[in-house]
């Protein structure tokens, strides 16, 4: 039998990937960003029509502004805990599902175990 379990991608911190990782977490905070104000603009335009519920839109789509300005936060502590580390230091930058194999007699906790990729300049140096 296989499961899927989600593992976390840690990069070692150089400077090359700080600079990487700082230009990627800002585009991506830009790209929330921008696809808040674009919600909040299409909420307002749909609330002026009066074919649908007012509740049922402005729920609907604060649900997905507040989604995008919580990932917003998540993006913020990365780049302040990216200020804070210094070089050598490990920072969780993303999380892959992988398949895992489960038979008759496995170790339960060994199999689903802190499980980890670690990840130096675009290379992966660990696969734990």
């Amino acid at each position: 039998m296989q499961i899927i379990k989600r593992i976390p991608v840690k990069q070692i911190l150089t400077e090359t990937s700080r600079q990487a990782l700082k230009d990627r977490f800002n585009k991506k905070y830009d790209q929330l960003d921008n696809e808040s104000q674009q919600l909040q603009f299409e909420q307002k335009k749909i609330e002026r029509n009066k074919e649908f519920n007012q509740n049922e839109v402005r729920q609907r789509f604060n649900k997905e502004i507040r989604l995008r300005r919580e990932r917003m936060k998540r993006l913020q502590y990365q780049l302040n805990q990216l200020e804070t580390l210094s070089n050598g230091e490990e920072l969780k930058v993303d999380e892959v599902e992988t398949l895992i194999n489960v038979e008759e007699g496995d170790h339960y906790e060994e199999l689903l175990g802190d499980r980890q990729i670690v990840i130096k300049d675009g290379i992966v140096i660990r696969a734990r």
